[in-house]
């Protein structure tokens, strides 16, 4: 992370404008507004009625016009009211009562994951990938057993939210996908979703005939809901809540082993295991961007946004300025107040903020218990994306 180029941004260049070349062979694009500072991120984020989710869509690169009707069914593309109401019919889902069972779920998974990684790390010199060990699945088979996906089917659920968020990474995405004229294919298009919104109509079919304890039969037997809102739900929960996890999971368990003194104040009971984990989120956060188009001229950080531009905001600089945190640059696991943007804010702040709160705090609670470490083995490989702060790869000591 560029964290010294953020700070001239935020001291001198607060709003500045960004140039958008031809990447990857996306074409190029007309440029941008980056928001660096902490109290222009949460304004671009809370006032909506400025800075819109729905007129362009929430990621940098402009959508295929014929595309953005889809794109914009979507709840996180939505404005008020009506981003209101999806929230409010999909909230229902979240009931303590359910996250009280995944918890116990939850914590028998992580303990069942590390012992494996411990197992791996005898074979091997001590040292085990964290990531393919543990993180990536305790983020997945939690997604899925929430969704209700049944185990045979659960690979799918990794395999769509690596096409979707791994596009610009060639060790996720693969061979990228061309249209007739040689460019790449929208990832998020509904010719590239067509497999996951048939999967998601057959698995809600499924459970409107055979109920269980999971957010998909909620769903699926809401009423208010038609089946195009359905399909984007699933869609949304499938690869925002695989992804948040999958990539703060690693994000704080780096820091960790980055941080040794600030490890064993943890193991001491020095520090709340919530407020460590709130810390961890403000260091990785696992989101880098969101985009928001202006729909009215307006000023924003001593510059002029023009109705039409684009506004992206960057939540990891916002994390570090100064004007809002005492030392940023070190690790605090019981910093207060801690006013991090890793969850967003406004009427967009993560939905499931509190389901992802709930398994990284049983995640490095297990780790501290089972393992003595850990400790950095090597240096970690990092996903090729401007929006997702990935870790492909994080080899620890863990014996």
């Amino acid at each position: 992370m560029p964290y010294g180029d953020y700070r001239v941004l935020r001291d001198h260049h607060p709003v500045a404008w960004q140039e958008e070349p031809e990447v990857l062979g996306w074409p190029a694009g007309p440029g941008f507004w980056a928001v660096t500072r902490h109290a222009d991120v949460v304004r671009v984020l809370k006032d909506a009625a400025s800075f819109s989710s729905y007129a362009g869509a929430t990621q940098i690169r402009d959508p295929d016009p014929e595309d953005l009707p889809f794109i914009r069914r979507m709840m996180l593309n939505q404005d008020p009211p009506h981003h209101g109401r999806l929230r409010r019919l999909v909230s229902r889902a979240f009931t303590p009562g359910r996250m009280e069972r995944f918890t116990a779920v939850a914590e028998e998974r992580a303990r069942g994951l590390w012992g494996e990684a411990v197992r791996l790390a005898r074979e091997d010199g001590g040292a085990v990938d964290v990531v393919a060990a543990v993180t990536d699945d305790y983020a997945l088979l939690n997604l899925a057993d929430l969704l209700g996906v049944p185990e045979s089917d659960r690979g799918l659920l990794l395999h769509w939210t690596q096409r979707v968020i791994g596009y610009q990474d060639p060790d996720e995405a693969g061979t990228p996908v061309l249209d007739d004229r040689g460019r790449p294919v929208n990832p998020r298009s509904p010719a590239m979703l067509r497999d996951m919104f048939g999967y998601a109509r057959q698995l809600a079919a499924h459970k409107r005939r055979q109920p269980g304890d999971d957010v998909l039969t909620v769903l699926a037997h809401d009423a208010e809901l038609d089946g195009a809102e359905l399909e984007m739900f699933f869609f949304l929960l499938t690869v925002a809540g695989n992804d948040t996890v999958r990539s703060a999971a690693p994000g704080g368990l780096l820091a960790l082993a980055e941080h040794p003194g600030a490890q064993q104040e943890l193991r001491d009971g020095r520090h709340e295991l919530a407020s460590a984990v709130e810390e961890l989120l403000r260091w990785h956060p696992p989101v880098l961007t969101f985009r928001r188009t202006a729909v009215r001229d307006t000023e924003l950080g001593g510059r002029r946004i023009r109705a039409g531009e684009k506004v992206v905001v960057l939540h990891a600089s916002a994390n570090r300025d100064e004007r809002v945190f005492a030392e940023p640059g070190r690790l605090d696991l019981s910093r207060a107040p801690n006013p991090h943007v890793s969850f967003g804010d406004g009427p967009h702040v993560c939905l499931g903020a509190h389901f992802a709160r709930l398994q990284l705090r049983v995640l490095y609670r297990e780790a501290l218990r089972a393992l003595p470490g850990p400790w950095t083995a090597g240096e970690p490989r990092r996903l090729v994306s401007n929006f997702i702060n990935g870790v492909k790869s994080l080899p620890l000591y863990v014996t």
